[in-house]
């Protein structure tokens, strides 16, 4: 068995996260087995488009109940660092390119809880950037083999 990657989240993250379960494991999975007991009641099974649907949402809402009792049983609720530090639930002010831009820096599932764009600390970018101090400047190797050059502007937890 694949050993399970710990998940950092912020509180808030997790909160939606645990919140879309108990959905789709009790009022969701309701609504989808009574489509599929009304479909049933239609008659043949074979051509009731209703009751196929019916099926392949309920396994795609199976899949996504077993997707998130897995991270959330596996996540880690971060500490952001302090201000002035990026590290994993940090907000980044970068400057790139000549243009400002702001980032959370976390795992994707960091996203339910804010409407920043997230940067991934495995990403060449977020490996570069993880510890750095506002002011300092990093150099990261992009995909096409560049060296790029990226300026922490500031950094603060994410609320």
């Amino acid at each position: 068995m694949a050993e399970e990657k710990t998940i950092l989240l912020t509180q808030e993250a997790y909160d939606k996260l645990k919140e879309e379960l108990a959905y789709r494991e009790g009022e969701y999975r309701e609504e989808i087995t009574e489509r599929i007991a009304a479909a049933r009641a239609e008659g043949d099974l074979s051509e009731n488009g209703g009751y196929q649907a019916a099926r392949e949402e309920q396994g795609k809402n199976e899949g996504r109940i077993n997707e998130l009792t897995v991270k959330l049983r596996n996540t880690k609720i971060l500490q952001a660092p302090k201000a002035g530090i990026v590290g994993n639930g940090s907000v980044v002010t970068l400057e790139l390119a000549g243009k400002q831009m702001v980032y959370v820096l976390g795992s994707r599932d960091i996203a339910v809880a804010t409407d920043y764009d997230v940067i991934s600390p495995e990403s060449p970018i977020g490996a570069a950037i993880i510890g750095a101090k506002k002011g300092e400047t990093r150099t990261y190797k992009a995909p096409n083999g560049r060296e790029i050059s990226v300026s922490i502007i500031d950094a603060k937890p994410l609320k």
